[in-house]
Parts: C-alpha cells; sequence; structure tokens
C-alpha cells in the first residue's frame, strides 16, 4: 500500500490529485508563474521541482517520465530544452512561493508560485570561478614550456663551449694513445736520471782507485 501523503488530499481522489497537480505544473511551466491557494502551492513547489531536476537530465528515460505527467508536447519541449539548462548550475530552488491577499469568498489564504528566472550572485560567481580554474589549468603546462624555453635562451654560451662544440670528439683509443705520450716523457726522464748517477758513481770508485795507486 503506497504511503499517503501528509496533510489534506487535493481532490476527492488520489487520481483526481494526480491531475490537479499535473495541470498546475503545466500551467506553471507555460507561464512562468501562477497563482493558487497556499495549500495548492506548497503541494506544487517539490512536485514541479522533481520534473525540473529529470529535464536538467534530459535523457530518454527522464523525457518519458515526463511525459506520464504532462500531456502537452510543447510544454515538454520548452521544459527540457529551455528551463532544464537555464537551471544546470542551480542545485535545488527552482521556484519561489509568495504569499498574497486571500481570496475574495471564502477567505482562502492565496499565494503566488513563479520559477526563478534571475541568476543568483553565487551561481554567477561560482561560474567564474570555474572557468578561471578550467583556464587556468589549460593554460599552465603551456606556460612552463616557454618559460623553459625562455631560461634556456637567456643564458650566456661561453667561447670555450663553442669551440668545444665545434670540435670532434675524440675516440677512446686516441684517449688512451694521449694519455701514455703524456707519461712516456715522465718514465724517459727517470731512465735517464738513472744512467747518470750510475755513471758518476762509476767515475768515483775509478778516482778511488787511482788514489790508492
Amino acid at each position: 500500500m503506497p504511503q499517503p501523503t501528509k496533510g489534506p488530499r487535493l481532490g476527492g481522489s488520489p487520481a483526481h490529485q494526480r491531475l490537479i497537480l499535473a495541470n498546475l505544473a503545466t500551467a506553471l511551466f507555460q507561464h512562468g508563474r501562477i497563482t493558487t491557494t497556499e495549500a495548492k502551492a506548497r503541494r506544487l513547489r517539490p512536485y514541479a521541482e522533481r520534473l525540473i531536476t529529470k529535464a536538467k537530465r534530459g535523457d530518454l528515460h527522464n523525457r518519458r517520465e515526463i511525459l506520464k505527467v504532462i500531456r502537452d508536447k510543447g510544454v515538454v519541449h520548452r521544459l527540457i530544452e529551455e528551463i532544464g539548462p537555464f537551471y544546470a548550475d542551480r542545485n535545488g530552488g527552482y521556484t519561489r512561493i509568495t504569499k498574497t491577499l486571500p481570496r475574495k469568498g471564502d477567505n482562502a489564504p492565496m499565494a503566488v508560485i513563479e520559477l526563478i528566472q534571475q541568476k543568483t550572485v553565487t551561481d554567477e560567481a561560482n561560474r567564474a570561478r570555474r572557468a578561471a580554474a578550467s583556464q587556468a589549468t589549460q593554460s599552465a603546462p603551456a606556460t612552463e614550456a616557454t618559460a623553459t624555453e625562455e631560461t634556456a635562451a637567456d643564458q650566456p654560451v661561453s667561447e670555450e663551449t663553442v669551440a668545444a662544440a665545434g670540435q670532434p670528439q675524440p675516440t677512446d683509443a686516441e684517449a688512451i694513445e694521449e694519455a701514455e705520450a703524456a707519461t712516456a716523457p715522465a718514465s724517459d726522464a727517470e731512465e735517464s736520471a738513472g744512467a747518470e748517477a750510475k755513471a758518476e758513481d762509476a767515475s768515483d770508485k775509478d778516482d778511488k782507485g787511482t788514489e790508492k795507486a
């Protein structure tokens, strides 16, 4: 058994209540604002906002769910193509209820329920913030690459670096030959020094032998 809604029923039966809400929602989406009793306006508000939420999704399933309630295809088209996208940045609170003077005759409390047509400052600020963040995210890689290129271009290049870049680099065999050539004069000098020392020792020994004789 379905759970009954809070408060008194708007019609004589549940079917009558559903038809009343469907007709009120159709008039609201068609004209933007309607005047009705306060009780009907309060019951219509969540009913209409659920339909707007379905229109924001806009897929085939939600379109068919809306068509189950609203029979006017022109109103359904306006709801999905115009009203839904208008509230794309707004999470709920699509309607406003304003109390008016009581109705003459039975003194019933009356109210005006309307769709909010103005963009709030918070919505505009959030949209601007998201746009700025997306632009910053897209421009960050390009800015970093440009800064790296400019830094590399601004650094001075020394003459030694240019000369080294223009000369061919030696191979491993050439490097080994250069190292051996650098160490060769030192070994030759050591050998010549050793030969001279031996010659001096031999001459000293000859002098000493001559003196003894």
